[in-house]
């Protein structure tokens, strides 16, 4: 049975395993004795949370993996989770290392840049021997980024449970999100990442982020990747083309443009999306390669990621299923 805009259909986990980090949004600024105090409103983030409230906000069964320590910021962080119906079992609170923090700043356009305060923080030493079998169920979806990439003790432990998850029959999704200044060379490490890429079902980047990767090669770097066994490229540009490739297929969608007050979370909400969909329409390895599904989704969450544009902070902007009932396809 299709889902209908109201009531979402039967649902298969979806498991964002990553960081959870504080972001604090620059706001505005004013001047008191000479000098320029910037204003700055906390929000809750991190790129793998950002996809388990999307998916939890339109209805999906999303679960966070992943770990922050007993502090405030850590249990600002959990209340949030829990707020937006994540399902937080797999959330683990570290008694020692403090919550990762961001502080974002927006230019006029709502673009953003980031300063990170992450250095031994708790989301960098989860260890191998946290991952939970509960993780992974075959026909479940497992989703990470790459800000697990950035040091090599939290890459082995994410390359774990990368390993887990396709033993397990997880479908496993990855949005890139590369953060440069994370790594320690100042740049990513293409063969780190590009050596996960090849690993999953699904692979989410941005045109910056193929360019990089592929070292400006980007049409052969997709086909190595759709070669080498990743089911679904999904390839965003900010307010422009979303393109998406399958190994029989390939397709655009046109972004609808609107008022940006900020882009935070706008990639998560697209892609938190896709796997909200992917979740409720049955055999998701099946689903893949159909070209009419893909694109119906892919309309889907194109508009999911729009809607998120219109406000500040990434958990409160992302949509729930009314605010976007009228771009799924499946109930018409």
């Amino acid at each position: 049975m299709k889902p209908s805009p109201t009531t979402p259909g039967p649902k298969r986990r979806v498991v964002c395993f990553g960081e959870a980090l504080v972001d604090f949004l620059n706001t505005g600024q004013e001047q008191v004795e000479g000098l320029v105090l910037q204003d700055f409103r906390r929000f809750p983030g991190g790129a793998p949370a950002n996809a388990a409230v999307a998916v939890a906000k339109l209805g999906g069964d999303a679960w966070f993996a992943g770990q922050v320590g007993a502090d405030e910021f850590g249990r600002f962080i959990e209340s949030s989770l829990k707020q937006y119906g994540v399902n937080t079992r797999f959330l683990s609170i570290n008694p020692i290392a403090d919550t990762a923090l961001a502080f974002v700043s927006l230019d006029d356009d709502g673009e953003r840049s980031f300063t990170f305060r992450r250095s031994g923080t708790a989301d960098l030493v989860f260890g191998a021997d946290q991952i939970d079998d509960g993780w992974f169920g075959s026909g479940d979806i497992f989703h990470f980024c790459s800000n697990t990439l950035t040091t090599p003790g939290i890459a082995k432990v994410t390359e774990s449970g990368v390993t887990q998850a396709r033993q397990r029959g997880s479908l496993v999704s990855f949005d890139v999100n590369l953060r440069h200044n994370l790594w320690r060379s100042g740049k990513a490490d293409r063969e780190t990442v590009n050596r996960l890429l090849v690993g999953c079902d699904i692979a989410k980047l941005s045109r910056d982020e193929l360019m990089f990767l592929s070292d400006r090669q980007a049409s052969s770097f997709v086909r190595q990747l759709l070669h080498k066994g990743v089911a679904l490229v999904l390839v965003t540009d900010g307010a422009n083309t979303v393109r998406y490739y399958g190994a029989d297929y390939s397709g655009r969608v046109e972004p609808r443009s609107g008022n940006v007050v900020d882009t935070t979370a706008a990639g998560d909400g697209f892609t938190g999306a896709m796997l909200f969909g992917l979740s409720q329409l049955g055999n998701a390895r099946a689903i893949l390669p159909d070209e009419e599904v893909v694109g119906k989704l892919a309309r889907f969450a194109t508009a999911c990621g729009t809607h998120v544009v219109r406000t500040a902070g990434a958990f409160p902007s992302l949509p729930v299923f009314s605010d976007v009932a009228r771009h799924w396809e499946f109930c018409k």
